[in-house]
């Protein structure tokens, strides 16, 4: 029977519901970040779900956060067998376990990428209907030819020196081939930029820890800005989305309010790094563009340490057009990228 898209989307409009997205059962990965601070919430208030299975390799407790409807199963991305275990009887799999930084690139590749495919063949193996996958903007790599505006047509490339954007366009190849082999298993991908709000500072696994080191000594600063001394940043722009519309966008997926294939979400505006600045409480002096772009190449291929690397996201803005999952995945952000990083440091 073919599967009729719809639900009620975030602003609270209704949309002819599918009989398969009632009653559901949903494994969901790495529930404990950033991306799962988003979204459990939404399963736990949504009538259309009625059991949660949350998957982690270290024990928690799911009722001291509230979660009542959320069994916990110990499970690694890294054991197929566990993982069929803990998703018998799922309809839906939501796949959030990954590591940003942390870890030897070995064991790093053997999580994201391996565990990725382990995940979706699992779920393909207990039946599941959906598969839903979080990946990122960096899948498309930060190329000199990627425009600003980037629709889902824009192929996904990896970046030159950034294993993070690497991996994940690497696994988004690997899961589209994996989907052409198990057409019953729908797969969802969503492709988030920066993620903010009240859980990304201190959440595991979740900003690169240089990024870490620095941002959360910045809590604080709206409420007690310090003295305005003038400060150089690149006058980039950066897209953002905050955790709850990130969480939003997955239920979405979940309840199958539109086809499958992958979407771009992100904060309706587009702020530079000047305008996040301000936020801060700093006094900013734009740095121009073009200055930046080429200084950031030419630092990336420097022997930096790790996080050297991430300096080829500055080397060209990565900004996407998000209307299809307006369209047709029914979902609206309710908060801008501003409201993002204020969400964080207060």
């Amino acid at each position: 029977m073919p599967v009729e898209y719809g639900a009620a989307d975030t602003v609270g409009h209704t949309y002819p519901m599918s009989s398969s997205s009632t009653g559901l059962t949903v494994a969901v990965t790495g529930p404990t970040g950033t991306f799962g601070a988003g979204l459990v919430p939404l399963l736990e208030a949504d009538d259309r779900v009625d059991r949660i299975v949350g998957i982690a390799r270290r024990p928690f407790d799911p009722a001291s956060r509230g979660w009542t409807k959320m069994t916990y199963r110990e499970g690694d991305v890294r054991e197929p067998e566990a993982l069929r275990d803990a998703f018998e009887g799922a309809d839906v799999v939501v796949h959030l376990a990954f590591l940003i930084v942390g870890g030897e690139r070995t064991t790093t590749r053997a999580i994201n990428v391996e565990g990725t495919l382990n995940a979706f063949r699992a779920a393909a193996a207990v039946g599941a209907k959906r598969f839903v996958y979080s990946s990122s903007v960096a899948a498309y790599g930060f190329h000199r030819d990627n425009p600003v505006g980037m629709t889902e047509q824009w192929p996904v490339r990896p970046a030159d020196r950034l294993f993070y954007s690497q991996e994940k366009a690497e696994i988004e190849n690997l899961l589209e081939r994996e989907a052409a082999s198990h057409p019953e298993l729908a797969l969802y991908v969503l492709r988030p930029p920066g993620v903010l709000g009240p859980n990304a500072v201190g959440a595991k696994n979740v900003l690169p820890e240089p990024v870490m080191r620095i941002a959360r000594p910045m809590r604080g600063l709206i409420r007690r800005p310090p003295i305005p001394v003038p400060i150089l940043v690149p006058n980039i722009p950066v897209q953002l989305i905050h955790e709850a519309d990130v969480g939003s966008a997955l239920l979405q997926c979940v309840v199958a309010a539109g086809p499958p294939g992958s979407y771009n979400i992100a904060g309706d505006d587009t702020p530079t790094l000047v305008d996040i600045a301000r936020v801060l409480g700093l006094h900013p002096i734009a740095v121009s563009p073009r200055s930046t772009f080429a200084v950031a190449r030419l630092l990336s291929r420097l022997p930096l340490s790790s996080f050297g690397q991430w300096l080829e996201a500055l080397s060209h803005p990565a900004v996407m057009d998000t209307t299809k999952a307006k369209t047709e995945l029914h979902w609206k952000p309710q908060y801008s990228g501003l409201d993002a990083v204020r969400a964080t440091l207060s």
